[in-house]
């Protein structure tokens, strides 16, 4: 008799359905994403940052393709609060997946405000904390770089989330990412997504001027994958396995082999991030490819695969 795969997860006290998510600034507010596919899929869903207020974002151009990648300097622009609750709460309700609401803000304070407000929604799962945006002047990568800033802020909106799970987002732009990782763990947070994009720039050698209006901007994609991949492994054993916190791992996924790398390398869960700008149904289909993978060999149960890469060389 042939013996089901169990690809379901729990992260950060949540039992996911699977282990595949949508990344914040991907897809909107889950409404957009539901015209390409079922968002009833999915194991979890995080939505668009949400500020205090509303936010108009950078000036254009402020997305330029790359090699393997994009680079973006969106800004945050979103909708507010006030009008996310209005407009975009509602929508969310009538989806099954665990649904992760980022939070961004320029101060301690207004991340609290955001997330004391959404605290008492039943439509939301979790927060992440959006740390590690490289294209905000004030705000955003300022709290992730530095230890003491980062538990003084994971603490504070920890204590705003009551009983919601709080995910940190780490920022890849740092000197050692595990310091980062250990003083959001120390500080309360539930669950850990990494990583963020990468500060870089694209020059028109006509113009002899950045494309982006920002100067600068956050690269995503294919070209970043190996080295997100690193990262995830460092904080899985320097922080996370010992602590028993769950990472949710992003950056350059694709396809389901992408996906089982990053869970290998110690991922609980995985983010679909650009990938969903090019094709708005492989999350789906990197679902399907998961438990092709398990099944194919012989792991049963995927939490198997969590942090099993082999040290030995063949």
């Amino acid at each position: 008799m042939k013996q089901d795969v169990d690809i379901s997860v729990d992260f950060a006290g949540l039992r996911l359905s699977n282990p595949v998510f949508t990344v914040s600034g991907t897809c909107g507010y889950a409404d957009e994403l539901s015209e390409f596919m079922d968002v009833n899929c999915l194991g979890g869903f995080i939505t668009k940052s949400i500020t205090l207020n509303p936010r108009k974002g950078n000036a254009t151009p402020r997305i330029v393709e790359t090699d393997s990648g994009m680079l973006n300097a969106i800004g945050l622009a979103n909708v507010g609060l006030d009008k996310f609750i209005e407009e975009k709460l509602p929508v969310l309700e009538n989806f099954s997946p665990a649904v992760f609401v980022n939070v961004a803000g320029r101060t301690i304070d207004e991340y609290v405000a955001v997330t004391e407000r959404l605290s008492s929604t039943g439509a939301i799962a979790g927060f992440e904390l959006n740390i590690s945006c490289p294209n905000v002047a004030k705000g955003g990568i300022s709290f992730g770089r530095d230890p003491e800033q980062v538990t003084e802020i994971t603490a504070a909106v920890k204590k705003a989330a009551g009983d919601k799970a709080l995910m940190v987002k780490l920022s890849p732009n740092v000197t050692d990412i595990g310091v980062i990782a250990r003083a959001a763990v120390d500080a309360g947070a539930d669950a850990l997504s990494l990583v963020n994009t990468f500060t870089a720039m694209v020059i028109d050698i006509e113009t002899r001027r950045p494309v982006l209006a920002n100067r600068t901007g956050g690269l995503s994609g294919p070209a970043i994958k190996p080295i997100a991949v690193y990262l995830v492994n460092k904080v899985y054993n320097d922080v996370a396995k010992e602590h028993g916190i769950p990472i949710l791992g992003m950056g350059g996924i694709r396809t389901a082999s992408d996906a089982v790398e990053f869970i290998l390398a110690g991922a609980s869960a995985v983010g679909i991030g650009t990938a969903n700008f090019i094709e708005p149904d492989c999350a789906a289909k990197i679902i399907e490819g998961i438990e092709k993978y398990c099944a194919a060999h012989n792991i049963f149960n995927i939490k198997e695969l969590i942090g099993s890469i082999s040290e030995k060389q063949q």
